[in-house]
């Protein structure tokens, strides 16, 4: 008779013994270090995403990713590359389908949409010639932190100090632009030429949190810790930071969840992320209805 599993990790509520456990494996180390890059590099771009109003192309940049990464395991390659390479030429794709006439909104989104059933078309295209194990695929859907090499992290450093350094650079101008298009162009910033870049950035963002999440799941380290933070401040410095410390929080927690349930790590993400914006909308009804309640009616209305 063959005895139930007795190595598999048991969570013993001593958070220090628990993570001395989790890093003993190298696996662990790479992925809470690939965590923690993606969890700055995709809230500071998602926050930009959600000020821009333009989470349909984020969207549509993650589903890129589930064909580019297809590709790469058909052709027997690394992941990370077709995540990147097809993230990146979404992006380039997007960027030069766009339209600034007045119908200019309606236009962008049909072009972004018909990228992404065209990439979903391709992506189960790849999957279906697959011949490897289903959970390859799976992985590539939903996440897994089991992958993650030395190798991938140093290559998701690079990319991501690459795509921190030119938000920094070109944070006030894309800011102005985000805010007042109109203003901003008459002022002489290059729109246009400012809309396309970000686009890029947010393609190479989408690219590294699909290799936590997914790439159905990117939106948990894409938009919520975004969306979060802007539900309770709207100073931008701090929603940055605000959204940053959401996502690395969200990305942690799951994968300590993921370590010791059998079930895929961007769900865990996801949920954490998740729950954060709830608490976040709630408290902002909260506050409103307080402030409400303190303000003094005027003399004369009715009680």
């Amino acid at each position: 008779m063959l005895l139930a599993d007795t190595t598999s990790p048991a969570f013993s509520w001593n958070l220090l013994t628990d993570l001395q456990d989790m890093w003993s494996y190298p696996f662990m180390v790479n992925a809470f270090r690939a965590g923690a890059i993606v969890a700055v590099v995709a809230p500071a771009v998602g926050w930009f995403m959600v000020l821009r109003r333009q989470t349909f192309a984020g969207h549509t940049l993650s589903v890129v990713a589930f064909p580019g990464a297809a590709l790469a395991t058909l052709l027997g390659i690394s992941a990370a590359a077709g995540y990147l390479g097809a993230c990146l030429a979404g992006a380039l794709v997007i960027a030069a389908l766009r339209h600034r006439d007045r119908s200019g909104v309606a236009e962008e989104s049909a072009a972004t949409g018909t990228v992404q059933a065209f990439a979903l078309a391709c992506g189960f295209l790849f999957v279906t010639l697959y011949k490897g194990l289903l959970g390859g695929p799976q992985a590539l859907l939903f996440g897994t932190f089991l992958g993650i090499t030395a190798g991938q992290v140093t290559l998701l450093a690079a990319v991501g100090g690459t795509v921190l350094a030119v938000l920094a650079l070109i944070g006030r101008p894309l800011l102005f632009a985000s805010l007042d298009q109109d203003v901003a162009a008459a002022r002489g910033v290059p729109v246009r030429l400012l809309g396309a870049g970000f686009l890029v950035l947010l393609g190479a963002a989408a690219a590294e949190a699909s290799q936590i999440t997914g790439s159905l799941l990117v939106f948990a380290l894409l938009v919520m810790p975004a969306a979060t933070a802007q539900q309770l401040t709207a100073r931008p410095v701090l929603g940055l930071l605000l959204g940053v410390a959401l996502g690395l929080t969200a990305c942690w927690l799951g994968l300590i969840a993921a370590y010791y349930q059998p079930y895929p790590l961007g769900f865990f993400v996801t949920t954490f992320a998740f729950t954060g914006y709830l608490l976040a909308h709630l408290a902002r009804v909260l506050r409103t209805m307080l402030d409400r309640a303190r303000t003094p009616l005027p003399s004369g209305a009715p009680a």
